[in-house]
């Protein structure tokens, strides 16, 4: 298969379907943003905390999921399902145990993958606020809104317990 196919060179793509869109398309905007989350995802290097490394591989097989759901308009396709969301649930509850409580805001940044989980979670809620977008025209999307809401809650708890295990203190913001 040859990666490049000049279909797209005047600024149309395909849906899943065959439909051909604008590559701003919401619909694509939606997805394309999932797929810049998991590549934000994928620079977060968790080798020295296998459970963080374990949910974050899973979390990116959940993203192509979520891609494959909003670019595909048919029956029949793949989906996010609940079981998805209460695993999300899980590893968040499994890491708040680990993490005192928070009583302020906290600014982000901390060691280097706990600034990449915090940037990946800015990520999600701006791939969020796409799907409502794709909502908001009429689109089903099933259970990803409620998935990307938990997620971007998971990368957050992610960060702060990565930050913890390195040793770096958390920061409140100055008003």
């Amino acid at each position: 298969m040859k990666i490049y196919t000049k279909r797209g060179d005047s600024g149309k793509t395909d849906l899943a379907n065959g439909e051909r869109v604008d590559k701003n398309d919401v619909r694509v905007e939606s997805y394309g943003t999932i797929d810049e989350l998991n590549s934000a995802i994928g620079m977060v290097s968790m080798r020295k905390y296998e459970d963080v490394e374990s949910y974050l591989n899973e979390v990116q097989n959940h993203l192509h999921i979520i891609q494959a759901q909003l670019a595909c308009v048919e029956e029949g396709r793949v989906e996010i399902t609940s079981e998805h969301i209460r695993l999300v649930e899980n590893w968040i509850d499994d890491c708040e145990r680990e993490l005192e409580p928070l009583h302020s805001f906290i600014l982000p940044g901390g060691s280097e993958d706990g600034a990449k989980l915090h940037n990946a979670r800015a990520v999600c809620r701006r791939a969020e606020r796409r799907v409502v977008a794709l909502v908001k025209e009429g689109n089903e999307v099933g259970l990803c809104l409620k998935y990307l809401n938990r997620l971007s809650d998971a990368m957050f708890v992610f960060a702060r317990l990565i930050n913890q295990r390195e040793g770096v203190e958390e920061r409140n913001p100055g008003y």
